[in-house]
């Protein structure tokens, strides 16, 4: 186990390589059963539509590694222990982490623990990057000028090679101030859910199929525009991932938006629009017009559409369940933002208009745990018309 006070940063020659898949194996089948297993990964995305692995960086209590991405991608047991459920995985600020394993190898992790929201619970701060908390908590400062490195190219650099080990090299002794505080206040099961949903929410914004969801102002379209908007969502989200482009390399989501508005019947309707650019036409411009006479044909059912803003009655419930959320964090000392973020309180209210009663997701779990005091100003917040 690492000390309380760990280490300042080593030097190159102490890099572990892991360049093959058998030598990879080989320290995974060594791995002592309970023991948690650190990660982080370097990744290039610049111009293309999926990242491009660089690194992935693994560590334990007595030990990290660096990992050719070749020998992740070899290797017999990196998925399956990855994907298991009952092996913890550290990592901190996973997003890009959990997106990058999924397009690049097809996994789907399990057991993961993100640092960073277990920091926040533990009442370090919210969205703290991962140097300035390690400095913070475990009087350690980290070397952050590699940020932006090219981590495609070999050899790395052993600046490079530092840094990348810094990544990893004290996530098992932060994770044990974490769970200490955490389990004292019992809160630990609200890191695992978190960590949980997290990853959910990403997977579930990766598909294609509901993207359009996400576009700015669609909601201002009618149901047969935002029907249109699907399609042409949809068609540019497959386009994207067979070139390997970035979406507005392909079609901005403004000329998505001005085509799914004007409905153009013909490419030359669709050159009077101001941000569909001729190069689109010409390459697409054929199919964009058939995307919007099939769009077109399916009015989008009410669950369907792009949620509409909250009207000014929905507003006013929204600052008082605000208000109300904010106390609760003040004196559970969470944040706000991870017990009741703003896109979550606008869903729970949505929800208000189907039917006035408190979402059964704020008394679940652990919400409901700091909530359960406060039902009855949540029930009159929700069942005020």
């Amino acid at each position: 186990m690492m000390s309380d006070r760990p280490e300042q940063t080593t030097g190159a020659s102490d890099v572990n390589w892991l360049r093959d898949a058998e030598a990879l194996d080989a320290v995974l089948a060594a791995l002592p059963e309970g023991v948690a297993l650190g990660l982080d990964t370097e990744f290039e995305r610049v111009s293309t539509y999926y990242p491009k692995p660089g690194l992935v960086q693994m560590s334990t209590p007595d030990d990290a590694w660096l990992v050719e991405p070749a020998a992740a991608e070899g290797s017999r047991l990196f998925k399956p222990v990855l994907e298991d459920p009952f092996r913890i995985k550290l990592l901190y600020a996973m997003g890009e982490d959990l997106e990058l394993l999924r397009v690049w190898l097809g996994i789907e992790m399990q057991g993961m623990l993100d640092l960073q929201i277990g920091a926040a619970l533990a009442g370090w701060g919210y969205q703290v990057g991962y140097a300035k908390q390690v400095e913070s908590v475990l009087g350690v400062s980290l070397d952050k000028g590699e940020t932006r490195s090219d981590w495609l190219r070999r050899p790395l650099s052993a600046a490079q090679e530092r840094y990348a080990l810094d990544d990893v090299r004290y996530l098992e002794v932060l994770f044990v101030k974490v769970r200490e505080v955490l389990e004292s206040r019992g809160l630990f099961g609200a890191l695992q859910d978190e960590s949980r949903r997290m990853a959910d929410d990403l997977l579930a914004q990766s598909e294609p199929e509901v993207y359009y969801l996400r576009l700015r102002g669609g909601w201002r379209l009618n149901p047969q525009q935002q029907g249109v908007l699907r399609a042409l969502s949809l068609w540019r989200e497959r386009q994207c991932r067979e070139r390997d482009r970035p979406r507005n390399r392909v079609v901005s989501d403004k000329a998505l938006l001005a085509i799914a508005d004007s409905m153009p019947k013909t490419t030359g309707q669709l050159k009077g629009l101001e941000d569909v650019t001729p190069v689109v036409i010409r390459k697409f411009g054929d199919t964009l017009v058939d995307l919007v006479r099939e769009g077109g044909g399916e009015t989008l059912t009410r669950e369907q559409r792009i949620p509409t803003p909250l009207s000014r009655l929905e507003q006013d419930s929204y600052r008082a369940l605000r208000t109300l959320m904010q106390q609760v964090a003040e004196q559970q000392q969470v944040p706000v933002e991870l017990l009741a973020p703003r896109k979550r309180l606008e869903e729970w209210l949505r929800l208000k208009r189907q039917s006035p009663t408190v979402p059964d997701a704020i008394f679940e779990g652990w919400r409901g745990q700091l909530t359960e005091a406060y039902r009855p100003e949540l029930r009159a917040i929700f069942e005020h018309e």
